[in-house]
């Protein structure tokens, strides 16, 4: 598994891929060491300005000459209502009052047609600087886009987390599709399919994509170690995508209360919540998770969700209270370390060997 046709075609040394974070966590130090280190360092940008965008991947081309990759949102129609808007606001003023938050008037709701401009926007910048591999998360995007970035030699990857949605990524012409167990920490990047019906966990999830697709199936979903990455080899995966497990790392951007979290969390504390986002993510319980239940149901889809709990999320960490703040990890916590990403890799790919020469 160590060299094959998503190493060629990634110009790594290993298939491992770090997952795109979105929210600060894929600092260029962050993504720029993975790829020194022998993998695929991914940019998580579907919250970040096309400025910022260029601006970090500048940065990166300056801490390494290795190839990186880039990860944006495939944006999706939503409406939302005012009295959708009005309902959330209600719910979520307490928790604002307790954060010292008074001024939720200020709070830009997301705009359908700005959040597709901006993705244009995303595209050409991407283009323009030359990023040798796109990923998407939340489906596929146009014909028009995959074709232009093909035209740039642009390797694309899809995210799927049904064989369904695999099998559509393939037919978009793109040259490899992640597969997402349902272990996987962060947002759940379903496209076709519920969330309900998405939730294949990974070990029943890469072999039937296996038998349906032609290009190579990366593995997602609580992959920590060289056991984890054996275990997606054995079930016909050519590398795997690993989020958590560097999350932890020194390299990362999380917040520290994030990292002391997950290395603090228990397997059982690990649910599925949309209260922060509007979409399903994994992350730890906390007290948010907990008031919000009852109500998450109700509130308004991704990104408007995302945009009204905003402030809270950053008063929180700015507080560094870990009550109020969106902890996502995968299912795998007791086995999330502090270490360096040469360090984990080096980890994974020694146990892996040493698992292949058991047999």
């Amino acid at each position: 598994m160590l060299n094959n046709e998503v190493t060629e075609l990634l110009q790594i040394e290993y298939p491992i891929i770090q997952a795109p974070m979105a929210g600060g966590i894929t600092t260029s130090r962050l993504v720029a060491e993975v790829s020194n280190s022998g993998g695929l360092g991914t940019i998580g940008a579907g919250y970040m300005t096309p400025v910022q965008i260029r601006k970090q991947i500048r940065e990166i081309k300056q801490l390494t000459s290795k190839f990186f990759g880039i990860n944006l949102f495939v944006p999706n129609e939503f409406n939302v209502s005012h009295n959708e808007i009005k309902f959330a606001n209600e719910i979520l003023k307490p928790i604002r009052e307790q954060l010292n938050l008074h001024h939720d008037e200020t709070i830009e709701i997301p705009n359908a047609n700005n959040v597709l401009e901006t993705f244009k926007e995303q595209i050409e910048i991407v283009i323009e600087e030359k990023v040798p591999v796109c990923s998407f998360t939340f489906g596929i995007p146009s014909k028009e886009v995959i074709r232009e970035l093909k035209q740039h030699n642009i390797i694309l990857i899809g995210t799927a987390a049904t064989v369904r949605e695999a099998v559509e990524i393939e037919k978009s012409g793109m040259d490899l599709v992640v597969v997402q167990g349902s272990e996987a920490g962060g947002h759940r990047g379903n496209f076709i399919n519920d969330d309900q019906e998405s939730l294949v966990g990974l070990m029943s999830l890469i072999p039937q994509v296996v038998d349906h697709v032609s290009i190579p199936v990366i593995s997602a979903g609580g992959i920590m170690d060289g056991r984890g990455f054996m275990a997606s080899a054995c079930l016909g995966a050519k590398g795997v995508q690993m989020g958590t497990a560097f999350l932890t790392c020194i390299e990362s951007g999380a917040h520290k209360v994030h990292k002391e979290g997950i290395l603090h969390a228990h397997e059982d504390q690990i649910v599925l919540t949309r209260a922060f986002s509007g979409k399903r993510a994994r992350g730890i319980k906390n007290r948010f998770i907990e008031e919000m239940q009852k109500a998450e149901a109700s509130v308004p889809g991704f990104p408007v969700q995302n945009a009204l709990t905003q402030t809270i999320r950053k008063a929180s960490a700015a507080q560094n209270n870990q009550d109020y703040m969106s902890l996502w990890s995968g299912q795998s916590p007791r086995l999330a370390k502090i270490q360096t990403v040469n360090t984990l890799i080096q980890n994974v790919i020694s146990e892996a060997e040493k698992i292949k020469n058991s047999f």
